[in-house]
């Protein structure tokens, strides 16, 4: 028998599993005798470990999908076939091909990166234990993303309620395959930050930030500890102390450098290697994609650029509000002006005219009502404006009748108003430019997630980066009461987007509100914005125009917070094998 493996490491959409061959006499297409390998590692364990690498390329995009979809940063112009629009709508289901794909391509990160690991002896050289340095890094990470979709919050009896599969490698016996159920959410974690630790004790090498490295094993264990750290109400000062630590680890390091303020609003357009920034980010290259591709990249749902691209998704109202509460950030092209860095990454789309003149409107957002007069959504409004002086009104026609509004100063600087509505509610908006509209939504174009090197949605998933780190540090030092060095932390970050607009104090009272305030500003986009909202005990709630459902929240404590396993993962066990599902209405969930 000859132990054969691949160069991609073919994995069983079960569990991941590499797979030997035996009994043949001749190795398949692409493929290498497993002596081969550990005779001489130095020819080969390089193209094994970038096959590895190669896995994340196509589990990044369901990903960002699902971290990102699920919160409240953005909204889409309507409802869709496409199997993203559950992670939008929350309408759980198992036979999802995007949350398929995420499974499989983890589990086939998972599969490659342990057979290397078992396959290659460490101690030979500081390079191959760099490389399987990697394979541990790789490897806590996907157990990580996996977890966290696909288990409840830490914080929720991580002893009783169930992880994921723990498979490290090919089983020895695959005449007798047995399949290995779910783990607890506790030794899912431990898995994670054991293989992490690894990590971090052999990378000694640090090739850029599409490669691992000590600093990204150390990053991705200060957001492991933060994320089994507890609520605010009831924290776990042991794993904040933990997360605080690995945060202060690369912030010291000196490897990594916060952009400053004009800097950081470009950071979408800088490659990874060329972002002083970025720890760990999953490479994309122009190359990968052909024109029409950039359709299905990452960005292209977001915006449409160089004529590529969906367009279909826009910031939300709620991430604009935040954006704005410090000043009113103007995007008109004769009167730019960006208050806060992070509004650099939105781009709304205003109507021209054939002269290229703009159509002043007051714009707002309103109560939508059903017949019978029960509140359901909301919506924008576009009225025209009128000027008398220095006196606006405002102009709206519906069914070819017109209404006309007297508007209030609010803010003349900013030119900030209010209304007084036909419902009978006062709204306040903004003087603006007319904007186009997809389907009823005006088009606020998000681009942190495009123009990567060129004009285009080209774009290398974020990973880590050094941002992350002092808000996690703010966060677990605020858990640990540590509220000065908390404070420092946070408005690090804060003030490198809105220069002299730190916060003035941080205790008990309004950390929680605080810190995740940053959060969601900071790290949009990221996917990250429904696990941070969840693992710490709170509703996500998005009351702003969509087809989502504006009027319901989403609590910590719901079924709909974990994704279902796949079921094809569930069919494809071996008999006498169980792979559970997670529960399918709230009666099954396990809080402690």
């Amino acid at each position: 028998m000859k132990n054969i493996i691949s160069k991609f490491l073919l994995a069983t959409t079960c569990a991941g599993l590499t797979l030997t061959s035996c009994d043949i006499e001749r190795l398949p297409n692409g493929s290498m005798a497993t002596e081969d390998i550990t005779s001489d590692p130095n020819t080969y364990l390089d193209g094994l470990v970038r096959g590895a690498y190669a896995q994340l390329k196509t589990w990044s995009d369901p990903m960002h999908r699902l971290g990102e979809y699920a919160g409240d940063n953005m909204m889409i112009r309507g409802s869709s076939t496409d199997a993203f629009y559950e992670f939008i709508s929350y309408s759980r289901t198992a036979n999802n091909y995007r949350l398929q794909n995420f499974w499989d391509y983890g589990y086939k990160a998972v599969a490659q990166t342990s057979n290397i690991i078992k396959m290659i002896e460490e101690g030979q050289s500081p390079d191959i234990d760099n490389k399987l340095g990697e394979c541990y890094y790789i490897r806590g990470m996907m157990y990580f993303y996996l977890t966290r979709a696909f288990a409840r919050p830490y914080y929720q009896a991580p002893d009783k309620n169930l992880g994921v599969p723990i498979v490290n490698g090919t089983p020895d016996d695959l005449e007798n395959l047995q399949m290995p159920d779910r783990a607890t959410v506790a030794q899912s974690y431990a898995q994670a930050i054991a293989d992490l630790r690894k990590a971090e004790s052999m990378l000694t090498i640090n090739d850029g930030p599409a490669y691992a490295s000590k600093g990204a094993a150390q990053a991705m264990l200060s957001r492991v500890y933060l994320y089994m750290s507890g609520t605010y109400s009831n924290p776990n000062t042991q794993y904040a102390d933990s997360s605080a630590y690995y945060a202060t680890q690369v912030i010291n390091s000196g490897e990594y450098q916060l952009l400053p303020n004009e800097e950081f609003k470009l950071y979408n357009t800088y490659t990874p290697e060329n972002n002083n920034e970025s720890i760990f980010v999953v490479k994309r290259v122009a190359s990968e994609f052909s024109g029409y591709d950039h359709y299905y990249g990452i960005g292209g749902m977001y915006a449409n650029i160089g004529g590529m691209g969906w367009g279909e998704m826009f910031a939300s109202a709620k991430y604009i509000d935040l954006l704005n509460e410090t000043g009113r950030n103007d995007w008109r092209p004769d009167r730019k002006k960006i208050v806060d860095a992070r509004a650099n990454f939105i781009e709304p789309q205003y109507v021209q005219d054939d002269n290229g003149n703009y159509t002043e409107v007051f714009r707002f957002i309103k109560n939508v009502y059903d017949a019978s007069g029960k509140h359901t959504n909301y919506n924008y409004v576009q009225a025209k404006l009128n000027k008398n002086g220095n006196q606006y009104t405002c102009t709206e026609t519906v069914n070819d009748v017109e209404t006309t509004y007297p508007m209030t100063v609010i803010d003349e600087a900013q030119q900030i108003y209010s209304v007084k509505y036909s419902d009978g509610n006062t709204y306040t908006g903004v003087i603006d430019y007319q904007m186009k509209l997809n389907r009823v939504y005006p088009e606020f174009y998000i681009t942190k997630c495009s123009r990567e090197g060129e004009d285009s949605h080209l774009h290398s998933p974020i990973i880590s980066r050094l941002g992350e780190l002092y808000l996690n540090r703010a966060e677990a030092y605020a858990k640990l009461g540590r509220y000065g060095e908390a404070l420092g932390d946070l408005n690090t970050i804060r003030e490198r987007s809105i220069p002299g607009e730190g916060y003035a104090s941080l205790d008990a009272t309004n950390a929680q509100q605080l810190i995740d305030k940053e959060r969601q500003l900071e790290l949009a986009y990221q996917a990250e914005r429904s696990y941070d909202v969840f693992r710490n005990g709170e509703s996500l709630t998005r009351h702003y125009p969509g087809p989502q459902n504006a009027m319901e929240d989403i609590p910590a404590t719901e079924y709909r917070v974990t994704y279902f396993i796949p079921q094809t993962a569930i069919n494809s066990y071996p008999s006498g094998s169980t792979l559970t599902q997670n529960p399918l209405d709230n009666s099954g969930v396990i809080l402690n």
